[in-house]
């Protein structure tokens, strides 16, 4: 294949695999060619090349040989991850952050004719739930995107809720305990495949397909929203429990793509904006990643900015998803403290993962 037959998509499903050197010769000198006309591919493999630091040490002890995919979790989950199928643009970030978890969930048994190891997935993860747990929550997370979709509900059956989602907080954390009581009388390996059908069935959907369906409002988990922006709401949950799960077990895995990343901070931004709504203290929030900064300005309209204050995407994403507090985040900021700080708390509130 020429090096023009490289296009922005197929570079990108390549960058992993360069990070770890584990590109076939005849692919190798396409990607170096198109980072260099590329700056948002060039950030996304400097990051990626970033995690192979932090796993394997200084680049320089990696060596120029092929590496086996193998050698390391970044591999596994970047080089053999299932295909991301094709979707409309707004559901790609929830196939990609699947196909992710996909691949690390796998890369936890061993070999086929080996048996499984169950402390694997009694480790603790977050809450007080081990991985295991993490990805029953999953399926029941998912649940409330499924069912409004027309798919049928997992066992066991769910309690109605109200038509206008009230108490929303209440019936998703009992829903949760009840499917991760459920899945705890079952292998972990029937409890992923349960997780991975259901997943596979929301990306199959008319709705994930086609975008003036996915253009409809309704109301999920306590957010009017489009569908478009519910299937965000279910990649994000995906990335940040897969995040989970790779730091309970010490296997780092990337955040999501640059683009993804910059949807899941938009929504993030407008959701934290209607939040706090127009009555805080107006405060100027810009958005950094990949080198590229985007800023909004949230809070009261047409009265002068009282501070400023910047985050990293990744960061911002921690911090609304609850796993960063909101004064132990990297950020930089001036302005009045106050308003700064209600910022910050909002984001935080937000969290409900």
């Amino acid at each position: 294949m020429t090096t023009d037959a490289y296009d922005h998509a197929a570079i990108c499903d390549l960058l992993g695999a360069w990070a770890v050197h584990a590109l076939p010769a005849e692919e190798e000198h396409a990607v170096p060619e198109h980072l260099a006309r590329c700056p948002e591919c060039a950030a996304e493999a400097e990051r990626l090349r970033e995690t192979v630091r932090l796993l394997d040490g200084p680049m320089e002890n990696l060596g120029t040989a092929p590496r086996s995919a193998g050698d390391d979790i970044l591999t596994r989950v970047l080089v053999a991850r299932p295909a991301v199928p094709r979707t409309a643009p707004h559901a790609e970030p929830y196939a990609a952050a699947v196909a992710a978890l996909e691949a690390l969930v796998a890369a936890l048994d061993p070999e086929p004719d080996a048996a499984p190891d169950p402390d694997v997935w009694r480790t603790p993860v977050v809450h007080d739930w081990t991985v295991r747990d993490t990805i029953a929550h999953l399926i029941a997370a998912d649940e409330h995107l499924a069912i409004h979709l027309g798919l049928p509900a997992n066992e066991p059956p769910p309690t109605p809720t109200a038509p206008d989602d009230t108490g929303w907080r209440t019936a998703w954390a009992t829903r949760t305990h009840r499917v991760i009581a459920h899945e705890r009388a079952r292998s972990p390996q029937a409890t992923v495949a349960t997780w991975r059908a259901q997943a596979a069935a929301l990306l199959a959907t008319p709705a994930a397909h086609d975008p003036e369906v996915a253009a409809l409002p309704t109301t999920l988990v306590g957010a009017r929203l489009p569908v478009a922006d519910h299937f965000l709401v279910r990649a994000f949950e995906a990335w940040i429990h897969a995040d989970d799960i790779g730091r309970a077990l010490g296997r780092p895995v990337p955040p999501p793509p640059a683009d993804h990343l910059r949807r899941l901070v938009r929504l993030g931004v407008r959701i934290l904006g209607l939040a706090l709504g127009t009555t805080a203290e107006p405060v100027a929030l810009t958005v950094t990643d990949a080198g590229r900064s985007t800023k909004w300005v949230l809070g009261a309209e047409g009265e002068p900015v009282r501070a400023e204050l910047a985050l990293d995407a990744v960061d911002f994403c921690l911090l609304i998803g609850g796993r960063v507090a909101p004064y132990t985040v990297p950020m930089a900021a001036q302005g009045d403290d106050r308003a700064v700080h209600a910022v910050l708390d909002g984001a935080a509130r937000l969290a409900w993962l």
